[in-house]
């Protein structure tokens, strides 16, 4: 029996068969990694670019062949899929041309005062890093690691997730097409229950993961144990607060797009809904009728607006929490369903009047549900926007700045989007706190979580 499968969720249909690794496979995919490593670490920015710009080149001129395959395999709408094939190849060349100015050490100007003739800091590459992804973003997930960690002189190896083998296959390719020394990025066809055994390896240096809050706390356990640095990007239930002040229109058009992206199936999509009572009816009418009007359907039809969920177990999550608040009383505005006929398809729906002894008010709905919630004072929404052990990404609405100021420093949260949503760019550190995990991605500050910063003194 192979051991992964690809299956087209709009369909539930298979469309691809891949064998696991063998033994044998992923001690010389490792060895290869460890030996391109070296390569890289002594490599010269200038030649780490140029291998970087070459793969970004690569991947942009397949950019059409790439995104349907995501569609096809995860269910992303295709306009979307192209999107993450754009964003990935950016932050490839972003990272190309900043790495070098990241991972410049500074050289203080008094050595004297501890007793040298200079002194200062550098960053080297740790290692052989492993990634640990999610079927979400295939693509921009991995990239978004890969990308900088080449940079730094790292090399790395993937742990994709399951129903994403064909998006593993081809970036376990990618980087060789380019001209990276063989083995620099490598997909290992594993199962989760292989990945402890990567990590202890004394070739891997680190490792990064997105995903669950379980998938977090195994990895994090095996890599603690290891005494091996960790990075992790785990759930989130974004709060998107709206004050009186708000534009409500912009505020509300961004809100089902913050819910609805890639089919409701993001960390960051906002997910509780947080309304002043001031604007609460005419949020929650205009919020609830644009969520009717959602074109749901096959998500390579360019039309389309909303896909199917990615996984058959994803809908019937999705369906437990949505019952589990209709049975507690919550009040469905809208959808509430699944589509009848093939596909894992489940109807754009907002929840209003969430208990606390609501599943849906504490758990993550990884799909096209949103909760509403309607509060009376600016310290009822920071309070439930700050009541869940989440800490990823957050939203406020507000054209007073003080009240912006105080959001600011009140949401506890990894970013805050003033007047806008939660979006993960090259340019910014992403990451959050609490049970949303530790550590950064992107920026200066995400390149540096896979270095050395090592001081150098000279007498």
């Amino acid at each position: 029996m192979p051991a992964f499968r690809s299956i087209n969720p709009s369909t539930g249909r298979q469309i691809g068969v891949y064998e696991e690794d063998t033994a044998e496979t992923i001690e010389e995919k490792l060895a290869a990694a460890h030996r391109a490593q070296r390569t890289l670490a002594s490599a010269g920015w200038d030649t780490r670019a140029g291998w970087m710009n070459a793969a970004a080149n690569l991947l942009e001129s397949e950019t059409e062949e790439v995104a349907r395959a995501i569609t096809d395999e995860m269910g992303k709408l295709l306009g979307q899929s192209r999107a993450e094939v754009s964003k990935s190849v950016h932050a490839m060349r972003y990272y190309a041309e900043h790495a070098e100015e990241f991972l410049t050490g500074h050289t203080i100007e008094n050595p004297s005062a501890v007793n040298a003739s200079s002194a200062g800091t550098r960053f080297d590459p740790l290692g052989v890093v492993l990634a640990v992804m999610p079927w979400n973003y295939p693509i921009w997930q991995v990239m978004r690691f890969a990308a900088p960690a080449l940079m730094a002189g790292n090399a790395g190896v993937l742990k994709h997730a399951s129903n994403v083998p064909w998006s593993a296959q081809y970036l376990g390719g990618l980087f060789a097409r380019a001209g990276f020394p063989e083995g620099a990025f490598g997909t290992l066809m594993i199962g989760s229950r292989r990945v402890a055994d990567v990590i202890r390896d004394p070739r891997v240096a680190a490792v990064t993961l997105t995903g669950s809050e379980g998938a977090g706390r195994a990895v994090a356990a095996v890599a603690g144990d290891a005494l091996k640095k960790a990075v992790l990007e785990l759930g989130g239930s974004d709060p998107f607060i709206v004050m009186p002040s708000a534009d409500l229109d912009a505020a509300i058009d961004v809100a089902v797009k913050a819910r609805t992206t890639n089919n409701g199936q993001a960390c960051i999509n906002a997910k509780r809904f947080i309304v002043h009572e001031d604007v609460y009816d005419d949020f929650a009418a205009g919020f609830a009728a644009r969520m009717a009007k959602l074109v749901v359907g096959d998500p390579a039809d360019e039309t389309t607006e909303i896909g199917p969920l990615a996984t058959e177990s994803g809908r019937h999550d999705i369906e437990e929490l949505v019952e589990d608040a209709r049975e507690k009383g919550a009040t469905v505005l809208v959808g509430g369903t699944r589509r009848p006929g093939e596909g894992w398809f489940y109807a754009p729906t907002v929840v209003a009047d969430i208990t606390e002894d609501m599943r849906l008010y504490k758990e993550e709905a990884f799909g096209p549900v949103a909760s509403l919630y309607r509060v009376g004072t600016f310290e009822e929404a920071l309070r439930i926007a700050n009541a869940l052990d989440f800490g990823l990404g957050s939203a406020f609405w507000s054209t007073d700045a003080a009240e912006i100021e105080a959001a600011v420093r009140g949401i506890e949260s990894g970013a805050v989007f003033v007047n806008g949503m939660t979006i993960s760019y090259p340019e910014l550190p992403f990451g959050g706190i609490k049970r949303s995990g530790y550590g950064r991605e992107l920026s200066a500050e995400g390149i540096r979580e896979f270095c050395n910063l090592k001081t150098v003194w000279v007498g």
